[in-house]
């Protein structure tokens, strides 16, 4: 019994201790790395010299995609780089921007359905900038040529705009471009209302001879987000290789060290994943391609996470149709799950990183995405699934509290069994297991429902912290952002004392509801007789204030209600047992003096 107890109670102290090491070590030192890392980026942009307006971008290098968007340090602002370059305007229900026609880029999007701030007067969203500002983050899809096939369209060349005049949901604009040998090559770009855009590519061969050539595509960016993410979620490359759906997860900081290929496949996608947002593209389905994630050393460095196909020939007077897709924009959960039944793109939903617990997590999303559109509030929503949690486990929750309540009634017999064998450890255990036996009651049967709902709680922390629908979604009140910390203060009695208080000292009104219902819900049980345990348990609900007032909001609103569900619930099934209720005596407990004892 002892061994058993002191099992759990290692687990949860591990538990505690990653916790607080993250958000009490890691946030400090992340906020600390993106001040640093903001700092250097001005000193560099005060440094280095401006751009020549014409310097040209990398060109492909021994039949591989292009590795380099700029020779020298990017340093234009984002209007002056788009303003030197052909454009065709790009302009739908959610994304405004425009495509580079050098290179046939996609170089300038912005998201015109999220902003920067809850306050809708800010500033859109932007995601991809020109390759020669500071913040370049592009997706291109080009050519590599043979010896027979002339020159092919790469991240120099420059299109021609055949027809339409603006990219838009139902007018779709179409590129060309000639080589010496009449090689031509045609590229018809169409969008939906949200993010995806298909690139349905046409070369013909009106020549004497057979050309060859592969294609590529690239989703490069100059720099890595500023602050680096959490533990509970990745950033940086991803991919899927093959129909059978491989996964590749690589870290920024990984592919510094050293480049990742991914072997040759057919099928698949490959891109950049931020929180929110992401690029990706899905290149020819039919057509085995190579995938690369690098880091590109330079003047201007950059990630790069690009493909290259096998060779493709084009017979005389022959052509050849490709079809390609280019994400770009918000990872809307509805939307990526109909892309990927639409598209055929096989696992496209893991755009999202719905982490281990996939089968919990995305189930979860999809029951609180139900009760949002019916009462159209996620704070209500996270409530209404909290209670389907509970009745969920409800039968487990009820041989947790049976059993504590079996305890509670042998604590006469178990003290009597305290007074006779004294200080002799090993024969109190040994007449517990006997009580235990005799009473047919199990221990630890109270300890394993709590282990199996910690799975359901980092679900529905990935939830509340992954999903961008989360973002910027108010409850009621001074809460406008779920995914946001509560942005009240205990110290500043809550905004009514007119100073800012530390970061470790946000303790809001959630944060103090979730650990008073902590603190109740811990004192519906006796206090345990070991002095380190009740030490941990007196201490615990505190410990978890602080580290639980710099999660989501959403999060801490969770575990306020859960607790109080938590309480009514054991309570009930106590009563059905015959178990007298502590709640009063034990907090009436706590301030009652010890005796001093006799010397």
């Amino acid at each position: 019994m002892e061994k058993n107890r002191n099992y759990f109670i290692a687990i949860a102290l591990s538990v505690v201790i990653v916790l607080a090491w993250q958000f009490l070590y890691m946030n400090p030192r992340i906020d600390q790395q993106r001040r640093a890392e903001e700092a250097r980026q001005a000193q560099q942009q005060t440094t280095q010299q401006q751009q020549a307006p014409g310097a040209a971008p990398g060109a492909t290098v021994d039949g591989a995609p292009p590795a380099s968007s700029t020779q020298a340090a990017a340093t234009a602002t984002r209007e002056e780089a788009i303003a030197k370059s052909q454009r065709v305007a790009i302009d739908t229900k959610a994304i405004a921007g425009s495509i580079n026609l050098t290179g046939a880029r996609f170089d300038d999007i912005r998201l015109k359905g999220y902003h920067e701030t809850v306050d809708d007067s800010s500033p859109i969203i932007t995601l991809f900038s020109p390759s020669d500002t500071k913040d370049g983050y592009f997706t291109e899809l080009g050519y590599v040529g043979g010896a027979d096939a002339g020159s092919v369209p790469g991240p120099t060349t420059v299109w021609a705009l055949a027809s339409g005049d603006k990219l838009t949901e139902t007018t779709p604009v179409t590129l060309k471009y000639t080589n010496q040998n009449g090689v031509v090559f045609s590229r018809t770009v169409s969008i939906d209302q949200h993010y995806m855009i298909t690139v349905n590519d046409k070369v013909e061969n009106p020549g004497q001879a057979a050309v060859s050539f592969a294609t590529y595509g690239r989703v490069t960016r100059n720099n890595k987000p500023a602050i680096p993410p959490v533990f509970v979620i990745h950033e940086g490359f991803l991919g899927v290789s093959g129909k059978d759906g491989s996964l590749t997860e690589e870290k920024y900081k990984d592919v510094e060290e050293t480049p990742v290929t991914v072997a040759k496949a057919t099928g698949g996608w490959l891109g950049i994943t931020d929180k929110y947002w992401a690029a990706a593209i899905v290149p020819p389905q039919m057509t085995p391609f190579e995938t690369r994630y690098s880091h590109i050393k330079g003047n201007q460095p950059s990630y790069q996470a690009d493909f290259k196909s096998d060779t493709m020939t084009v017979e005389p007077g022959q052509s050849i149709e490709l079809k390609s897709l280019v994400f770009a924009g918000a990872k809307e959960v509805p939307l990526v799950d109909r892309y990927e039944t639409e598209y055929s793109i096989p696992k496209f939903d893991l755009l999202i990183d719905w982490g281990w617990f996939y089968f919990i997590t995305k189930p979860m999303f999809k029951m609180m995405d139900f009760f949002f559109r019916y009462f159209g509030n996620f704070g209500v929503a996270i409530l209404l699934t909290t209670i389907v949690v509970k009745a969920l486990f409800f039968p487990l929750a009820s041989k947790q509290y049976a059993s504590m309540a079996n305890m509670k009634r042998m604590q006469p017999k178990m003290e009597e069994l305290k007074a006779k064998h004294g200080d002799d450890r090993m024969a109190m255990q040994q007449a517990m297991m006997q009580l235990y036996k005799e009473e047919k009651i199990n221990p630890v049967a109270g300890c394993w429902p709590m282990l199996l709902q910690i799975p359901v709680f980092f679900a529905l922390y990935k939830v509340i912290y992954v999903t961008i629908e989360m973002r910027h979604a108010p409850f009621f009140g001074w809460i406008h952002d779920l995914s946001a910390p509560d942005p009240t203060s205990l110290f500043n009695l809550f905004g009514l004392l007119p100073y800012d208080v530390p970061h470790f000292l946000m303790i809001g009104v959630w944060p103090l509801v979730m650990g008073i219902t902590m603190f109740l819900q811990m004192r519906m049980n006796p206090t345990p007789p070991d002095p380190t345990q009740a030490m941990i348990f007196t201490w615990m609900p505190l410990i978890f204030t602080f580290m639980l007032a710099s999660f989501p909001a959403g999060l801490v609103i969770y575990w306020a209600w859960n607790n109080t569900l938590s309480i009514s619930q054991q309570a009930l099934i106590m009563k059905r047992h015959g178990a007298k209720i502590e709640l009063f005596d034990n907090l009436k407990g706590l301030f009652k003096r010890k005796p001093v004892q006799s010397k």
